[in-house]
């Protein structure tokens, strides 16, 4: 028997799971019932401080190919400082405002349409 935690309405429970043979049979001696309890509840996730700054959005889905600034470093306006690739090309994305940037991703990150990029201030 292999067990499963399955989350059902926001709670999680501990599920027991019978294998069956390959023509399809039941194994000979029946397991014991499993009772269904309650798993250990999820942590909710972290808050997230407050940004001060220009937020810098994804305009659309991509991988964060690499970044052409350093974390920290001053920036000036439609500066290119990341590059965004999307269907197999590679976008330049800009400074909106002059600042110091500050990266909320990771390059070989997935993002999708208005997550987070940077912030600069």
């Amino acid at each position: 028997m292999r067990k499963f935690i399955v989350t059902i309405d926001g709670k999680n429970y501990e599920v027991g799971v019978e294998e069956v043979g390959a023509d399809g049979s039941v194994p000979q001696a029946p397991a014991a019932p499993v009772a269904i309890t309650p798993a250990a509840p999820v942590a909710a996730p972290a808050a997230v401080a407050p940004v001060s700054g220009e937020q810098l959005l994804s305009p659309f889905p991509g991988l964060i190919k690499k970044f052409l600034v350093k974390d920290g470093d001053t920036v000036q306006k439609d500066q290119p400082i990341l590059v965004l690739e999307a269907m197999k090309m590679d976008n330049d994305i800009t400074a909106p405002v002059a600042g110091k940037v500050s990266f909320k991703t990771a390059v070989g990150s997935n993002v999708e349409t208005n997550t987070l990029l940077a912030v600069i201030g």
